[in-house]
């Protein structure tokens, strides 16, 4: 977990693998923006596409969205959970 700058409280940090026209990536970022405006969190987003390391670790397998440095869920988010994880 991360500290919130303005609050002085630890927060969540959510991390997105994903690239540019995916639209599975871009449902998970609409999801995880729907999400942070309820229950606040850090979030990351990190493109695949130029780094050969992170294609060949994930290939086609986006998105991958980590809590908390601990990969939750690929392809798709399950709401509910992501809520309990970040509860």
């Amino acid at each position: 977990m991360g500290l919130d700058k303005n609050k002085g409280i630890s927060c969540h940090k959510v991390t997105i693998y994903g690239k540019k026209e995916c639209c599975l990536c871009d449902q998970a970022m609409d999801l995880l923006e729907k999400v942070n405006a309820l229950v606040p969190f850090e979030l990351e987003k990190i493109d695949i596409s130029d780094n050969p390391e992170l294609l060949a670790q994930f290939g086609l397998k986006i998105p991958v969205i980590l809590v908390d440095g601990l990969q939750a869920f690929k392809y798709r988010i399950n709401e509910t959970r992501l809520r309990a994880l970040l509860s």
